[in-house]
């Protein structure tokens, strides 16, 4: 069976590891990959003000014609070994979809592969990355009332993500649609949602949208669980939606983390 690995990070991370780009390759190779995808995070959308306190959720924009050119090289090094695939994960944020398309209309053409994921939600005149930490969670729940309220505003993110026109270079895979359960052991929900992903899967079914089928949440302590989880995978699957593993590595070590758990 062909391994593919469709979510990992690189040196240009601002809070990643700084491990090198070949780090990451040839222990891809070692684990017997024969593709992956660099995703790292874009630069965040032109206006927008990041929240966590280093500022470090995007690349650098000065840093982007680097990356590319970086991961050209890397390709040209690896041919014959690995394909090697040039993406970026996109934040969708909410009211900047307009400075979104502009991004990507200057460098959609650079990749293979890219995702569209959701990090950051608006409630009441403000900001939230709400997988930064649980005190940031914690502090969410505050001012949206409950952890339900989080859910459901974060569900209702990810569907305005994929009705979302950013034009034809838009993202064709959406990232860790379950991202907002990462807590979920500190912060429980009181239900499942089941309706609102439903509906999340019946639209990228009916765009032929990917889904990344992310093992992060497992090494996560407060998470314990793929994003998303094995049922929403077998709901997708059945429509039709094409499965890309993704263990979202930031390091080369968290190459094919919760792999093994998955089915």
């Amino acid at each position: 069976m062909t391994k593919i690995d469709g979510h990992v990070h690189t040196p240009f991370c601002p809070h990643g590891s700084g491990d090198s780009f070949e780090m990451y390759v040839e222990r891809a190779m070692a684990l017997d990959y024969s593709a992956i995808t660099f995703t790292e995070h874009a630069p965040l959308p032109a206006g927008f003000r990041d929240t966590t306190p280093d500022q470090d959720s995007g690349m650098d924009p000065s840093r982007i014609r680097d990356y590319f050119d970086a991961l050209d090289i890397l390709k040209e090094k690896y041919r014959d070994k690995i394909t090697i695939r040039s993406g970026l994960e996109v934040d969708y944020i909410e009211g900047f979809e307009k400075e979104t398309e502009d991004f990507l209309s200057t460098y959609g053409s650079r990749m293979d592969d890219s995702i569209l994921s959701v990090h950051f939600l608006h409630q009441q005149g403000k900001w939230d990355c709400l997988d930064f930490s649980p005190e940031v969670f914690q502090t969410m729940i505050g001012y949206y009332g409950s952890v339900d309220e989080i859910y459901k505003q974060y569900y209702r993110t990810v569907l305005q993500s994929i009705r979302a026109d950013l034009g034809p270079y838009k993202p064709k895979r959406i990232g860790h649609i379950t991202l907002v359960k990462k807590f979920q052991k500190l912060f429980p929900a009181s239900q499942s949602f089941s309706d609102e992903i439903s509906l999340i899967l019946q639209e990228m079914a009916g765009r032929d949208l990917e889904l990344d089928y992310n093992g992060a949440g497992f090494v996560k302590p407060h998470c314990g669980e793929s994003y998303p989880p094995q049922d929403v995978i077998k709901q997708a699957r059945a429509l039709g939606i094409n499965i890309v593993y993704g263990s979202d590595a930031h390091t080369a070590e968290g190459l094919d983390q919760g792999r093994n758990l998955m089915k």
